[in-house]
């Protein structure tokens, strides 16, 4: 059985910081595109970054230099570490990993950023 497990969120101010990681079992995500997304209430969601299974990286325009998306090959998870963190940075985010006609989401993680 396939899971995605995110975690890392939380309550943090503006200007700070969070890893979002997402593990991932059944899957080897060495050979998936993964996606962040992130959505707010009302909302579609919107892909923040990717890193595909050839190590390149896309990041949305409101993201580019504070967030960085990479991988732990060890630990079969790609990550997401956010800095510099704006209240506009709130909503669930989740991981989603494709490859092959086959694609796959996690529940979500929580990210609350206080102005």
């Amino acid at each position: 059985q396939v899971q995605l497990v995110e975690s890392g969120g939380g309550l943090v101010q503006a200007g700070g910081s969070l890893r979002l990681t997402c593990a991932a079992s059944g899957i080897n995500l060495d050979i998936y595109d993964t996606h962040w997304f992130r959505q707010t209430p009302g909302q579609e969601r919107e892909l923040v970054a990717t890193l595909n299974n050839v190590e390149t990286t896309y990041y949305a325009e409101s993201v580019k230099g504070p967030f960085t998306i990479f991988r732990n090959k060890e630990k079969n998870m790609v990550n997401l570490q956010m800095t510099c963190l704006k209240p506009e940075d709130t909503g669930v985010y989740y991981c989603h990993s494709s490859a092959y006609g086959k694609f796959y989401w996690g529940q979500g993680t929580q990210v609350t950023v206080s102005s």
